[in-house]
């Protein structure tokens, strides 16, 4: 398999490849447009130099050689060729000594031979370099009356003297570490990738407490952060879902048992009128208590997958809060409970029996909570982008935790709040809300009573 390190150490390599191969082109076509025709000028006005100072202070033999002799050492070939056939070499031998035709105009017709600008075995610059006495530049010589042609190319030994070796070995030090910075960098680069790949496969294990303690501030930092937010989302939903499981089971069992325990008891001959009615009123009671928990799972399971079919239509908020305060004017009564609302008539669109759920459980909430001959206040009010909607009663109020927490599923506060209910009910009230685009919020205070003030959007309030 193709790590994402080999790939990056290849791609490093063959960009390397790629810019030493268009530098050694461009740095090509420089030298072969105007460096190649300027280093045979040169190289031909120093010949001309030997050859005058050949002239007029060196004819003499004693004087010709050892003259030669001493160019040679200071880094040049020179090949000498006079009319009659003799030839003298000087200095570094040369690798193929075959002159072409063009050479020997230098001797038949006085003209200069331009072999390093001509030379052609070589399409690259690299010809520079090739020692051949053809790779020269000849100039036409006199020496005792006889014709003479000196050819004369650079020692490459000159070419490569210490400061180009320096230079080679500067190039060489700067590829050896850029490789190797590119190799440590890749793996800088790629080890948090791997620390990732574990850490996914630890939570596809549902191992959520794994710890992944890499601190970066570029995108693969970006990157962890959010696998770290989703790991913690994952650990709250597992902890939640276990919890949901939990809670289920034992909300399902409780009355369950108590429907068991007590039809045994009713199999019995030696009970009473009342106390048959009594237990039979249980196993009724703790039968809708079953229902209503089975509704309410299938409701708000409904409305978790987005499957519960929502019919929009116009709902007149103040009549559905005053049939809600009727059907429960009973329990009002029973708990001697003062009632006032504030609640001009005003249109929503959303789904009426989804809205009248939320009424139902606000208030059933107030009236199950509060203290006997307490309170509770509705009011309705209307601006130019929302629909407010306040319940607030004088019950037993929560503290801050239970605030934090009342909208959790299962989430009973206290011993006085477990009695009866499921927890459901206010989870389903943010469901729906939700739903319609609307948002609740609880403000309370123990021992004094709490409310809660629901907003929805007036665009989507609608007139009859």
């Amino acid at each position: 398999m193709k790590t994402l390190y080999r790939k990056f150490i290849f791609a490093t390599i063959v960009i390397l490849t790629i810019s030493i191969i268009i530098g050694f082109l461009l740095a090509n076509w420089v030298y072969m447009t105007s460096t190649k025709d300027k280093v045979d000028q040169q190289n031909v006005e120093i010949a001309e130099e030997i050859a005058s100072g050949i002239e007029k202070m060196h004819s003499s033999s004693t004087s010709f050689k050892p003259y030669l002799e001493s160019l040679s050492n200071l880094g040049y070939q020179i090949y000498v060729l006079s009319e009659s056939g003799e030839e003298y070499y000087f200095g570094q031998p040369f690798s193929d000594k075959e002159l072409p035709e063009e050479a020997l105009k230098v001797l038949n017709n006085n003209e200069i031979y331009h072999g390093m600008n001509n030379f052609s075995n070589q399409f690259f610059m690299m010809g520079h370099f090739s020692n051949e006495l053809k790779n020269t530049v000849g100039v036409p010589s006199t020496k005792n009356g006889q014709q003479y042609g000196l050819f004369l190319r650079p020692d490459n030994r000159l070419l490569f003297s210490d400061i180009h070796m320096i230079l080679m070995g500067f190039i060489v030090a700067v590829a050896f570490v850029s490789i190797s910075g590119m190799i440590w960098f890749a793996k800088y680069l790629i080890q948090p990738i791997t620390k990732l790949t574990e850490a996914v496969k630890e939570v596809a294990q549902e191992n959520f407490h794994y710890s992944l303690k890499i601190k970066r501030n570029d995108e693969i930092g970006q990157l962890i952060d959010s696998f770290i937010r989703m790991q913690t989302q994952l650990k709250h939903n597992d902890e939640a879902r276990k919890a949901f499981i939990n809670n289920v089971s034992h909300d399902f069992q409780s009355p369950l048992m108590n429907i068991q325990g007590y039809a045994e008891i009713l199999k019995g001959n030696k009970l009473t009128e009342r106390e048959r009615n009594e237990y039979l009123q249980i196993i009724n009671d703790e039968s809708k208590r079953l229902s209503n928990l089975t509704k309410q799972l299938l409701l708000l399971t409904s409305l978790d997958q987005r499957s519960y079919p929502i019919k929009l239509s116009n709902v007149r908020l103040d009549k559905q809060l005053i049939q809600t305060i009727r059907r429960y004017q009973w329990r009002l009564e029973e708990k001697e409970i003062d009632i006032s609302y504030k609640l001009p008539p005003l249109y929503f669109r959303a789904d009426p029996e989804l809205m009248i759920n939320v009424w139902d459980n606000l208030l059933t909430n107030a009236i199950k909570y509060n203290v006997h001959g307490g309170s509770i206040l509705i009011n309705l009010s209307q601006t130019d982008s929302l629909i407010t909607i306040i319940i607030k009663d004088t019950g037993i109020g929560m503290n801050v935790e239970a605030i934090s927490q009342v909208f959790d599923r299962f989430y009973r506060v206290d011993s006085a709040r477990r009695k009866d209910g499921t927890g459901l009910g206010l989870a389903i009230v943010k469901q729906i809300l939700d739903l319609h685009e609307g948002k609740i919020t609880v403000d309370s205070t123990e021992g004094e009573g709490t409310a809660f003030t629901i907003l929805l959007k007036t665009k989507k309030n609608k007139g009859e």
